[in-house]
């Protein structure tokens, strides 16, 4: 028995657990038949606490325990995310995050913690080769007046799950920031990178084989344009038309006999910031960019920005892109990670679809065909609902928590437990998930902890009187900042309440409580009515308007290049007009606006461009 509770002790190690049970079985000790079987139980159910629940869907940003950074002030980051499928499972390495996750299903992610490789410099790279992963970060000490550096190191581990890595070359050629790694068909090896304002991204071929020293010349790929690209144009929304822009995170893809190279811009801080694509059918080129730009993009919704990633394939052949996040409030690069669909349609055209990007969707476990298998699985029904707390700070109002704003956030007065939030939905709704954003507000943490986590629970009521709880994780040992939560089953109710048990450190604060499901109504009606008008003095631009409708939570300006590849997403809320900057200044557009409210999405009807109306 005294073996059985000092195990049941040691639940939160389950490394420990393990090296104990092994020892037990090993000596023999007289822990036998029933005895042993007790103790194996325990320690099942000790474990199934900090086990999530399977989820069929997830929502964006990724829940992941984004490290808050060793310097001053303290805020968390997560960006420029490489993800590569090795040995049954996805490995995402990230900037300045301290080790690195992976997952079987691209839903539940395990952290792996290590210092045998440079988990404290920017945009790291990885490649599967064989049955080795290969890893390489950015350059120490990188000049970026020369974008020259000490040369990077090559990492290899056959076995990434344990954090042990070896050196495979202690020094590349040459130093460069945001690498990239891509194998062709034939096994031939290409390095990619840049990450300079006025210095083009470049490319040269590599011979893994021998040490991977280089073969031939770096070739320069691809340059900035930001009179012709709307989309490098400095700026929250592509606005700042003296400034320069940053060109960064080289990645390669092939498909069907094309090379796609994607770049990013204009900076990381905006939520304008994508990745744009040039196609070729060398991999060291000539690239001739893309007229569907760009290939990742996402201005609007709960959290903008899709720019700085990577393009990956999942186990069914879907193409995934991962890219980063502003938030960008306490520090510049303040980020997180996102998720997308990307697709190659009839003609070749390469592009990421991140319409309602931070909905809830279900992981499909199927070769998709297009968008239209990856629909929202639920609306947004929380979005400027009322709400009352138990206490707030004059700068951090209560409305915050539902006005679809990652940058903004209401705080409690206190971090203590008993802080509080609920939400009237207004009348008795479907719910079937819920995302409670965290902004720990006056936090001071830097670095990992295991005493960062995140404790709470969430309930639901149709009087404000009667409660039920819907989620406990009073007792939780998890870093959940972004903690997205599919509920068992539908549940019919108007209020929904969050209390806090305890914060990491800081105020009980959230940048939103984001509850989705159905409601009871109809599908707005279909715009049938609105305006384009292309600014003639500067054709990077064009201005939409149309009328307002009650009912409704939001717009969806879809557009493209042609009438039936109307690729690009631009989500915004209650408004009735958006100027869009991020256009190719010498192709023509055309237009399209869905409508969505809590009860579904209703499709444009009417396609536009500046030139003509064409009937669907």
């Amino acid at each position: 028995m005294a073996y059985l509770i000092f195990i049941g002790k040691m639940n939160g190690n389950s490394k420990i657990m393990n090296n104990i049970l092994t020892k037990l079985k090993s000596n023999r000790v007289a822990v036998k038949g029933i005895a042993f079987a007790l103790i194996l139980v325990v320690f099942i159910a000790c474990g199934k606490e900090e086990t999530p629940p399977d989820q069929s869907t997830f929502c964006n940003p990724i829940n992941l325990n984004y490290r808050f950074q060793i310097t001053e002030p303290s805020y968390r980051e997560g960006a420029d995310p490489t993800v590569v499928w090795f040995k049954d499972r996805y490995y995402l390495f990230a900037s300045m995050s301290g080790g690195y996750w992976h997952s079987k299903d691209l839903a539940k992610w395990s952290f792996v913690e290590t210092d045998e490789i440079p988990t404290e410099d920017y945009a790291p790279t990885a490649i599967a080769i064989e049955d080795t992963i290969y890893f390489m970060a950015s350059s120490e000490e990188f000049d970026f007046m020369s974008a020259t550096g000490k040369p990077n190191a090559i990492y290899k581990s056959a076995d990434p799950l344990s954090g042990n890595w070896q050196i495979a070359r202690d020094s590349i050629d040459f130093g460069v920031w945001d690498p990239a790694f891509f194998m062709d068909d034939d096994e031939r090896l290409y390095f990619y990178w840049g990450c300079h304002p006025g210095i083009p991204i470049k490319g040269i071929e590599m011979d893994y084989k021998n040490n991977f020293t280089s073969i031939g010349k770096e070739v320069d790929l691809m340059r900035a344009n930001l009179k012709e690209k709307g989309w490098e144009v400095y700026g929250e929304v592509n606005e700042d038309l003296g400034a320069y822009s940053w060109l960064e995170g080289a990645w390669v893809n092939k498909h069907g006999g094309n090379y796609y190279l994607q770049y990013s811009s204009p900076g990381t801080q905006f939520n304008s910031y994508n990745d744009a694509v040039y196609v070729a059918d060398q991999p060291l080129g000539p690239y001739k960019l893309q007229d569907h730009n760009p290939f990742s993009y996402k201005p609007g919704g709960f959290i903008g920005g899709a720019g700085h990633g990577s393009t990956f394939t999942d186990e069914y052949g879907n193409y995934w892109h991962a890219s980063t996040m502003a938030i960008s409030v306490k520090h510049n690069f303040e980020r997180r990670m996102g998720l997308w669909p990307a697709f190659v349609d009839k003609d070749g055209v390469f592009y990421t679809y991140t319409a309602y990007g931070d909905f809830p969707h279900e992981l499909p476990r199927f070769k998709m065909n297009g968008p239209e298998d990856f629909q929202p699985q639920w609306m947004l029904l929380s979005y400027k609902k009322p709400v009352e707390v138990s206490s707030s700070l004059t700068e951090f109002p209560k409305e915050n928590a539902v006005n679809e704003d990652v940058r903004t956030c209401w705080s409690a007065e206190t971090g203590n437990a008993g802080e509080w939030l609920m939400i009237d939905l207004e009348k008795k709704s479907s719910v079937r998930a819920i995302q409670a954003n965290f902004a720990e507000q006056n936090s001071t943490l830097l670095g990992r902890s295991e005493n960062i986590v995140h404790q709470y629970k969430i309930e639901c009521s149709n009087d404000k009187t009667s409660w039920d709880v819907l989620v406990d994780k009073t007792n939780s040992k998890k870093d959940t900042p972004h903690d997205y939560i599919e509920l068992d089953k539908e549940i019919k109710t108007r209020y929904i309440r969050i209390v806090n048990n305890r914060v990491p450190d800081g105020n009980f604060a959230l940048s939103g409580l984001r509850v989705f499901g159905i409601g009871n109504g109809d599908k707005p009606k279909p715009v049938d009515s609105f305006t384009v008008d292309r600014n003639q003095e500067d054709t990077r631009q064009v201005t939409l308007n149309w009328a307002k409708q009650n009912d409704v939570t939001g717009y969806n300006i879809r557009y493209g290049v042609a009438p039936d590849k109307l690729y690009s997403n631009y989500q915004v809320f209650d408004i009735d007009s958006l100027t869009i900057r991020s256009l190719n200044s010498t192709l023509e557009y055309y237009f399209t606006i869905d409508v969505y409210n809590e009860n579904g999405i209703t499709e444009g009807t009417v396609i536009k461009s500046t030139k003509s109306l064409i009937k669907k």
